[in-house]
């Protein structure tokens, strides 16, 4: 089922890095939830994954991609000179990145930023309603629906709170308690020590 294997859609260099490193990824048991390259003097490759069986993801999860997605990424090179890997789960208020993302967290609250205005707005809060391979709904803060097209929005993510808690809680068999507050920063889980690539 499309919804269980779909991978995100990425540009440019993030897209040859996804493209490189998904496979392998996917073969380990895992999803690529999102790949982020950042910085130009030692660029940082960013990885987010999920386990595919929706266990909790453990830093010996953030250990096993970094060395596997380490040694794709030496043998394709896809950037020249020293850049560093950091790996991490996509944490309480993930990305939505997905059409399962967008299923799975219906009802929920998310932020949204778009590439070109719709409405005359490029950025959206609302609580989801759910998508498809080609549009994402969201009932906006003042009460109005939304449609929007899923290769219009440059990033969208969950806002952290108590309902959001609580579900992933449930979800991962775990008390709330184990599960960050909606004060703490969430988002940005701390990723794995970063891995320098060798270069000749």
């Amino acid at each position: 089922m499309f919804l269980s294997t779909e991978r995100p859609q990425h540009e440019g260099l993030e897209a040859r890095i996804a493209d490189a490193v998904a496979p392998t990824i996917e073969h380990m048991g895992y999803e690529l939830v999102r790949v982020q390259v950042s910085g130009k003097e030692r660029p940082v490759v960013q990885i987010m994954a999920d386990r595919a069986d929706g266990t909790p993801f453990r830093v010996e999860d953030c250990e096993a991609i970094s060395h596997a997605v380490g040694a794709v990424l030496d043998v394709e090179d896809p950037i020249k000179g020293e850049w560093s890997l950091e790996v991490s789960s996509a944490g309480i208020d993930r990305p939505l990145t997905r059409t399962k993302d967008w299923v799975n967290y219906a009802g929920h609250l998310a932020t949204m930023e778009l590439m070109i205005p719709q409405d005359g707005r490029r950025r959206f809060r609302g609580t989801i309603l759910g998508a498809d391979a080609e549009t994402a709904r969201m009932r906006l803060d003042e009460g109005t629906d939304i449609a929007v097209p899923r290769s219009n929005i440059r990033r969208a993510k969950l806002v952290l709170t108590d309902a959001l808690i609580e579900a992933t809680a449930a979800a991962s068999g775990l008390p709330d308690q184990d599960l960050p507050d909606e004060d703490a920063d969430a988002g940005d889980p701390a990723p794995e020590a970063p891995k320098p690539a060798r270069r000749n």
